[in-house]
């Protein structure tokens, strides 16, 4: 019962936080300057009877908070309404069909990171202050610390302009539908680089310190080998950081492939949310950031489920207050 009302209440602070995201972002969407009729029309000259028409086909002409009361009263339906740049095709189309190029991206670049940051990070670990450690640390500051449009040019620059060993940018050759894997090297090792610099530091740490437990002393004084100690005891309790920091990392892996897919002209959300930015498409705007909200927190509510999985401690809290009623009893 406790572990139901947990999720309740997550899921109900989820929902919450789901509409203040979609409001806060309707509202400052609505105060930015431009006019989306304006935006569809571009410099093509057309009378004032035109553009009132053109208002009142996309429901412009109504006030802001009949508009928003619409538009939220709609997004709870699955409805994120229709861009005005696409002849009036439906947003949550248009984003479906991009969210797989950028999941096609997000996922290798995930699973890169995570994998790689373990086997990293515990190498440094078990080598602390060595040259191994030091050498891995050192380069996992590095590489944290490069901005991913640089990363990103840098290896344009090397790879595919100086080099010519991949393509510079887009998913396929012109003309060739879907995507291939030559494509997909460079944007997937610039979303995964800083990631997996950042996941070799928290793994470093969470090693380090459960080395320093009493229970390895205890692991230790049994006779056990330094690697069964950190195979059987170490490695397992090192793992929950891991769990959230992973859970966090994909869905803002997923929502950070802005940058990455526009030095790249990869054709997934990210491109497509910089294109609409640009062009005043505020109806895809929102209904990119929707999706991507949604996903992140559903990514959240799964890694705090895996967490409770993973750690007995969050699965004995859940419980601990069925065994007091009953020693009180």
């Amino acid at each position: 019962m406790k572990r139901l009302i947990h999720y309740s209440k997550l899921l109900l602070s989820s929902f919450v936080l789901f509409l203040v995201v979609i409001s806060v972002l309707f509202l400052l969407l609505e105060a930015s300057p431009g006019d989306p009729v304006h935006a569809i029309l571009g410099d093509t000259p057309v009378t004032d009877e035109f553009l009132e028409k053109m208002r009142q086909t996309y429901g412009l002409d109504r006030p802001v908070w009949e508009r928003y009361f619409i538009y939220m009263g709609n997004v709870l339906t699955g409805n994120l309404g229709y861009s005005y740049l696409h002849a009036g095709s439906p947003v949550l189309t248009l984003v479906l069909e991009r969210i797989g190029p950028t999941l096609a991206l997000a996922i290798p670049a995930f699973l890169i990171s995570t994998a790689g940051g373990l086997v990293f990070g515990a190498i440094a670990a078990r080598t602390r202050k060595r040259w191994l450690d030091s050498f891995i640390s050192g380069s996992a500051i590095a590489l944290f610390s490069i901005p991913n449009f640089w990363l990103g040019m840098l290896l344009l620059l090397s790879f595919s302009i100086e080099l010519g060993w991949l393509p510079i940018q887009g998913a396929s050759p012109r003309g060739v539908p879907g995507i291939q894997v030559q494509y997909l090297i460079l944007p997937v090792l610039t979303m995964a680089t800083s990631e997996l610099a950042y996941k070799t530091r928290i793994m470093r740490a969470s090693v380090i310190e459960s080395l320093g437990q009493d229970y390895i002393d205890t692991a230790r004084s049994k006779g056990l080998t330094e690697r069964e100690v950190l195979w059987r005891h170490a490695l397992p309790n090192a793992l929950l950081p891991m769990v959230t920091v992973a859970g966090y990392s994909l869905g803002f892996m997923v929502a950070g492939s802005v940058v990455t897919e526009r030095v790249f002209g990869w054709p997934g959300m990210g491109l497509m949310f910089v294109e609409s930015v640009e062009r005043g498409n505020n109806q895809v705007v929102l209904g990119i950031v929707i999706v991507l909200t949604f996903t992140i927190i559903i990514v959240n509510i799964l890694t705090d489920m895996l967490y409770g999985l993973v750690d007995p401690r969050v699965r004995e809290s859940f419980a601990s207050s069925k065994k007091v009623k009953v020693a009180a009893s």
